[in-house]
């Protein structure tokens, strides 16, 4: 069974979720407050669906602690259709933004993709201090010697950096970074990890996985 943290403050719409999902043997444990949700055991869960409005606290800020203290995926569900949210939401460390309304459909197919890509060993390389990578602020540090990198290969680096070793999709990719070009953003995102790939001396650190998008190795 696939055990799912939800915090939404939307009863009905966390219950028709939870029903519907309960049909793939997923379990769906909701907390309309998120100071309960965090405070429920985040870790013993394989999943996290966060909503953004939430009461005394606003989702990005949950999921900013999330991802600081846990391994544990998240899924942002929410209304807000700020582009600004879903950039701030990917670049804090959520893996995916669904916003609301949506098919349940749609949902299942996401959790089931993401927990299908999504290891938790890999996610701990993140952090490991055998890493031949340094984020300090705005520069990226490889082997000791500081990176020249534009804005957006810096985005695009510091995402591929902070998620080692874990697939990041080309959509994840390009709405976390602010300076690509909107008029071509697949071309662009191809010739920013050619760059990097030259100024890090290295064409295999940085790995295309057919049809999803790169992860940093």
């Amino acid at each position: 069974m696939i055990n799912i943290l939800m915090i939404e403050d939307d009863t009905e719409f966390a219950e028709l979720l939870t029903e519907y999902l309960a049909q793939y043997d997923i379990k769906v444990t909701n907390y309309e407050d998120p100071y309960l949700g965090l405070s429920a055991g985040v870790k013993k869960y394989d999943l996290l669906i966060l909503d953004l409005t939430l009461p005394g606290m606003d989702g990005l800020e949950v999921c900013k602690e999330v991802v600081e203290k846990y391994d544990i995926p998240i899924i942002i569900s929410s209304a807000r259709s700020d582009i600004n949210d879903k950039v701030e939401g990917l670049a804090l460390g959520a893996d995916d933004y669904l916003p609301k309304p949506y098919d349940p459909k749609e949902m299942y197919a996401r959790i089931t993709s993401l927990l299908r890509r999504y290891s938790k060993s890999e996610h701990n390389k993140v952090v490991t201090p055998k890493s031949d990578f340094e984020l300090k602020g705005d520069t990226i540090y490889f082997k000791g010697e500081a990176l020249a990198l534009t804005p957006a290969e810096f985005e695009v680096l510091s995402l591929l950096v902070k998620h080692q070793g874990m697939t990041q999709s080309r959509e994840q990719i390009i709405n976390t970074s602010r300076a690509m070009s909107m008029d071509s953003q697949g071309k662009s995102l191809d010739v920013i990890i050619s760059k990097i790939r030259t100024k890090l001396g290295d064409n295999k650190r940085i790995q295309a996985v057919r049809g999803v998008g790169y992860k940093l190795v």
